[in-house]
């Protein structure tokens, strides 16, 4: 008798194989247009998929926590939602960390990115524009959540600071 894998993984080994072939699939996705249609394309056709599917996304994640059709109205719910997404979504690979210094304000501080080192690899590290943090950004607007991101972020970060880190202020009083 054959022993499954899934049988064999335990929630967080299984977590982490997903996420980890959902981004390597991600990575050569990006690189294949790249290669073929040029990484200005490339940049432009990998914000339409971040954007598009976090909607769906953002809907999945609702509905697994019972909250389909909850809005997130307060920065504790939004807290709360964060956290619990963040356990399903974010490897352990991804070395991010994300805090809540005060209210309204998410800060992000990536130790070494993931696609960065990706987009490292095959040599597109320096033309790369940010999908990690538009990811982020895209399903804050999924869920009707306004908000800024400091700095704003239009190439990859390690290649204008240095450092991937920063802030999310959220907007309340302009929430749709």
């Amino acid at each position: 008798m054959v022993i499954m894998l899934f049988d064999q993984l335990n929630k967080n080994q299984l977590k982490e194989l997903l996420v980890k072939c959902w981004m390597t699939h991600d990575g050569s996705w990006f690189y294949n247009c790249a290669r073929e249609l040029g990484i200005d394309t490339a940049n432009k056709l990998n914000k339409a998929a971040i954007k598009s599917l976090s909607v769906i996304e953002m809907q999945r994640v609702k509905k697994a926590m019972g909250m389909k059709n909850m809005k997130i109205k307060t920065f504790e719910q939004l807290k709360d939602f964060i956290t619990n997404a963040f356990s399903v979504i974010k490897g352990d690979f991804m070395d991010f960390v994300y805090t809540f210094p005060e209210n309204n304000r998410i800060h992000w501080e990536m130790n070494r990115c993931f696609a960065y080192k990706g987009m490292e690899m095959i040599g597109l590290n320096k033309q790369y524009e940010c999908g990690v943090i538009y990811r982020v950004s895209c399903w804050l607007d999924a869920l009707g959540i306004n908000h800024t991101i400091e700095p704003e972020i239009d190439k990859c970060l390690l290649n204008s600071h240095k450092k991937c880190s920063g802030d999310i202020m959220i907007d309340w009083l302009l929430k749709v």
